[in-house]
């Protein structure tokens, strides 16, 4: 590491204002601080200063992801396998392998479209390339068919990070969720490659691996069986495992409990928030069920679909949630109960996780500007 850094020093006078290569100091400075810890300090004001940084935030939240990401790298070949009906005979090495080679280009088309157009962007500016995307790059085909096309990921990177981040001004700006916004730009754009029983299971044959399904195979998740009045394949145990057809890292409840345990573990992520979403999803799904407007059990929202992920890294996304205490318990329970609400009422939108999000995004400035302000009326009667 020392030659490393040594190398960096050499060539950094290059790359500073007076160097032969300075129009590029935001491209070096971005590889620099992604490499290492930046030296830099504040030179006026007073600061406070600790361990946690942006960029020590997004390196946590990326490792929370590993388990759902993994989990759902294998469930691809698994799913492909058992539709082809030689899982029996697949060992678990095949079945990760077919996976992590359908998976691998989304999130390399996504970390090189989105971190593309950050660095062109920097470098346009003449500002610091951030960290941001660091997350929204592996979230982004975590919430996506395993079917969805690599050009439509890669429009929906381009647009979730101009149009909803660089142009409210960058990380930590930015009103709505960039993985949400690209998921919402896929499912009105196109939504025949976002929903249906076909954008599933990966149906091509990678490296002599897998099995090359026809093309009118089918394989519905078990929110769109419930929708289409269908009892779900799928038991309840394989629903909290992960093996069922779904988004790609959506599918585990376990593996995104693991991350869930990181991130709470480590600060990241708030618990009120994440709390208030499951509050707020079971308090409307135990009033639906008693109330014989659903016939699922009202827990079981949270084994189906994108709901616990949601909860755990969307939701809890410390730009684009509430900053009050407050604030949070009732973005969280409002994210939570309108999603039951979309899945249960609207049967041509099983999934509803998505749009309750963006609209928690929408409104959570308002909440907490109103929070703000009863803690001020409150403090100002205190003193009369």
């Amino acid at each position: 590491m020392s030659a490393l850094r040594n190398f960096l020093n050499k060539v950094k006078p290059n790359f500073e204002e007076g160097g032969k290569l300075h129009a590029f100091r935001s491209v070096f400075d971005g590889f620099e601080t992604f490499l290492y810890v930046p030296n830099d300090t504040a030179k006026t004001g007073v600061n406070i200063h600790d361990s946690i940084d942006s960029k020590r935030i997004m390196s946590m939240v990326v490792i929370a992801l590993m388990p759902a990401m993994l989990f759902g790298m294998y469930n691809i070949g698994y799913q492909n396998y058992l539709a082809a009906g030689t899982l029996a005979t697949a060992s678990f090495c095949e079945i990760f392998a077919y996976g992590f080679l359908a998976v691998l280009p989304k999130i390399l088309v996504s970390y090189i479209v989105g971190l593309g157009i950050e660095f062109a962007w920097a470098q346009w500016k003449g500002e610091e390339i951030q960290e941001g995307y660091l997350v929204s790059g592996i979230l982004i085909p975590l919430i996506v068919p395993v079917g969805c096309p690599l050009w439509m990921l890669a429009l929906a990177c381009a647009f979730s990070v101009i149009f909803c981040k660089e142009i409210f001004g960058g990380t930590g700006m930015n009103l709505f969720n960039p993985a949400i916004a690209a998921r919402m730009f896929l499912f009105f754009a196109y939504p025949s490659k976002m929903t249906g029983d076909q954008v599933w299971v990966a149906q091509d044959q990678i490296f002599g691996l897998g099995n090359a399904l026809p093309d009118s195979f089918t394989a519905a998740t078990p929110l769109g069986q419930i929708a289409q009045g269908v009892t779900p394949d799928s038991s309840v145990l394989d629903m909290a495992i992960g093996l069922i057809p779904g988004s790609i890292g959506e599918t585990s409840v376990i593996a995104i409990a693991i991350g869930a345990v990181i991130l709470l573990w480590t600060g990241i992520a708030s618990w009120r928030t994440m709390l208030s979403v499951f509050v707020g999803g079971a308090a409307l799904a135990l009033l639906f069920q008693q109330t014989g407007k659903s016939d699922m059990i009202w827990w079981h929202h949270f084994v189906m679909g994108g709901f616990a992920f949601g909860a755990v890294f969307m939701a809890t996304d410390p730009v684009t949630s509430c900053r009050t205490t407050t604030g949070q318990y009732i973005y969280g329970f409002l994210i939570g109960a309108m999603a039951v609400i979309i899945r249960v009422m609207n049967a041509g939108y099983p999934e509803g996780m998505m749009l309750a999000i963006f609209f928690g995004n929408m409104i959570a400035p308002t909440i907490d500007h109103f929070v703000v302000e009863r803690n001020i009326s409150k403090r100002l009667n205190r003193n009369k």
